[in-house]
């Protein structure tokens, strides 16, 4: 690893914080969102049995630009759906150490669009 106060080091200190708090369940799952310089996933997991119940990223929805908002976007809107159809409502977003802005903010946002609550 790099020195103690590059980006990735300060990013998973962030991570642990909020991963102390926040535990996916099968009643409420985790929804959890990793941003790249090209893509964007997110993932929604139960953390009791280890499993991850949905899916989507941009390469899955074959974007080109996987790495802007609007691709960002269509992945929360994917994200919903496939959650839904599994009977899924209500998840507890972590956003992984990334700040609430931008594209982890777009991807929440259609997610909330498209039926989920958190």
């Amino acid at each position: 690893m790099q020195n103690r106060y590059s980006r990735l080091v300060r990013r998973l200190r962030r991570k642990k914080g909020i991963r102390k708090r926040i535990v996916g369940t099968p009643q409420r799952p985790r929804l959890t969102v990793y941003r790249s310089l090209k893509h964007i996933y997110a993932q929604v997991v139960d953390d009791l049995s280890g499993r991850t119940l949905v899916a989507a990223s941009s390469v899955q929805q074959h974007l080109e630009k996987g790495g802007n908002k609007s691709a960002a976007e269509k992945v929360g809107t994917a994200l919903a759906e496939r959650a839904r159809a599994a009977g899924i409502e209500t998840v507890s977003f972590d956003r992984n150490g990334f700040r609430y802005h931008g594209r982890v903010q777009a991807l929440a946002d259609a997610a909330r669009k498209g039926g989920l609550s958190f």
